[in-house]
């Protein structure tokens, strides 16, 4: 996924960035110091170009109907340009997914900070919800691997981003609801990650002022569905 693996090998989109560079920190300066940090630029600016022209043609065939020809024919070079940065299909889907992982990670961060926490139920959805949706939204490619069937690579990764929602959710009811058994606690947490995904797949489908309003219901049956728990009176 573009990291190091833990033998201390890179992966093959790495690998084929730094190809032909050596070390640009040293020898003599000039153009021969300049040549390798050129080629390295031009291979990194190569494999995004395929990974988005992947992440398009994952949405619209899926991961198994995908091939590395229809990939290379939408980032307009030739299977044997793509060949020189990825081997496969797979390599191309476990690179890209681990790409939009981390950038589903660092966006529940931005959605789940405190002070969001500290909102009223309303005001909280709207700060957690925008930014999750938006980044589907801008990723579709996102839901189309992490939801696909057959695709390698990421199935723990994405599992144990599903594990550390609920752990996000869990703590945000446990503010509100102090007095909820646990056991509660994780039966909603769980209903409310349900009710999300169901609802992004009408969300994704649509745009503009169709996509606002199946935004909007989404608040709407999740504020009616936690007010009763969370202004309900501690149990004696």
């Amino acid at each position: 996924m573009g990291k190091n693996t833990e033998n201390g090998t890179k992966s093959p989109a790495v690998d084929a960035a730094d190809a032909g560079t050596g070390d640009a920190g040293t020898g003599d300066a000039g153009a021969g110091a300049a040549t390798p940090r050129r080629r390295q630029a031009r291979g990194e600016r190569r494999i995004s170009q395929l990974l988005t022209a992947a992440a398009g043609v994952f949405c619209r065939t899926g991961y198994a109907s995908a091939s590395t020809n229809a990939i290379a024919r939408e980032a307009g070079v030739s299977p044997g340009t793509l060949y020189q940065y990825f081997p496969n299909k797979e390599a191309i889907a476990v690179e890209l997914g681990g790409q939009l992982l981390q950038r589903a990670h660092e966006t529940h961060g931005q959605a789940f900070r405190p002070e969001n926490l500290q909102r009223p139920l309303p005001e909280l959805l709207d700060a957690v919800l925008d930014p999750v949706i938006a980044f589907n939204c801008e990723n579709p490619a996102f839901w189309a691997l992490m939801h696909g069937t057959g695709v390698p690579g990421i199935a723990q990764e994405h599992e144990e981003l599903h594990a550390g929602l609920l752990t996000r959710i869990e703590a945000v009811l446990r503010d509100f609801c102090p007095q909820a058994p646990a056991h509660e606690l994780a039966h909603t947490s769980n209903m409310i990650l349900g009710i999300f995904k169901s609802s992004l797949d009408l969300i994704l489908a649509h745009e503009g002022d169709e996509r606002a309003a199946y935004t909007a219901e989404l608040k709407t049956v999740l504020l009616r569905y936690l007010e009763p728990m969370i202004t309900r009176a501690p149990p004696h």
